[in-house]
């Protein structure tokens, strides 16, 4: 949702973003000068929003001053998540066809997203995503994700016997979760 603010008297631009894995309110200025608040409900009321971004006023001022002077680069993210996203499908359903013959899961549906900060996720609902960028990775750590989802069916955590579930089809699941932090994107 588009919104806009008057910060040192110049108007302000910015994308209101809702995430309920956020905690209070989140913002980031990005390469373009593009600024994204985040929030957690669509019930913060816009007076708090705006009154955290006053208290800020100087550090976004300077922020996007700095930030405009970079390519904003998500346009060539989302025509690379289009080139890829049929491919990523198809790997992450052969790999979870050819890992649950060890065990055995039931899964919903499966989508490819165009996420910043995650490889996968498995929803209660037994909804597994992947990040398009399987496309992109080496085969070891492409099992790795597909598996830490589909063992997420069974065990809804990161317990041992998560864990363990895990090590019995990727026992070096260690040293590739190592690489592929390296990235900057987690499992959940």
């Amino acid at each position: 949702m588009q919104k806009v603010i008057s910060l040192h008297g110049k108007n302000i631009p910015y994308t209101l973003k809702i995430n309920k894995r956020t905690k209070g309110v989140k913002m980031s200025i990005h390469p373009g000068g593009i600024c994204i608040v985040t929030v957690r409900s669509k019930r913060i009321p816009q007076i708090l929003i705006e009154r955290f971004m006053r208290e800020k006023e100087d550090w976004i001022i300077e922020k996007i001053r700095k930030m405009a002077q970079y390519k904003d680069t998500r346009v060539g993210a989302k025509e690379e998540y289009k080139k890829y996203k049929e491919v990523a499908l198809k790997i992450a359903e052969e790999r979870l066809k050819y890992f649950n013959q060890f065990y055995n899961f039931r899964w919903n549906r499966i989508t490819i997203r165009n996420q910043k900060t995650r490889w996968g996720s498995c929803s209660k609902r037994g909804n597994l995503s992947f990040n398009y960028k399987i496309a992109l990775l080496e085969s070891k750590a492409v099992d790795y994700i597909v598996v830490h989802e589909l063992c997420h069916l069974k065990e809804f955590n990161h317990s041992t016997r998560f864990w363990n579930l895990v090590a019995q089809t990727v026992p070096e699941y260690l040293s590739i979760r190592k690489d592929l932090r390296k990235n900057k994107l987690r499992i959940d």
